[in-house]
């Protein structure tokens, strides 16, 4: 199981690098469609960096966590800590 956990963890880390770079790209398509609109104002910009790049980290990178925990066998163990057994009779 370790080599399963650490596997899991360089894929969440991998994961991880390519939303970020997703969000950038985001980012930067944003702060081009309010470039063409003439809507390119600090306030407008740092909104955009803050909100286009946060929530795709936030959104892509729960994902990434619920895949991650499915993967490292953190599930298992809360399964079979809440599994029932009855006896058999």
């Amino acid at each position: 199981m370790p080599t399963d956990r650490s596997q899991a963890w360089s894929q969440f880390r991998r994961m991880m690098l390519w939303i970020a770079l997703a969000g950038v790209l985001m980012v930067a398509g944003a702060i081009w469609y309010l470039a063409i609109n003439d809507a390119l104002y600090l306030s407008a910009i740092l909104a955009t960096i803050g909100g286009v790049f946060l929530s795709t980290l936030l959104g892509c990178g729960l994902f990434a966590a619920a895949f991650f925990s499915d993967k490292s066998g953190h599930d298992a163990h809360v399964s079979d800590a809440t599994r029932h057994d009855t006896p058999s009779d």
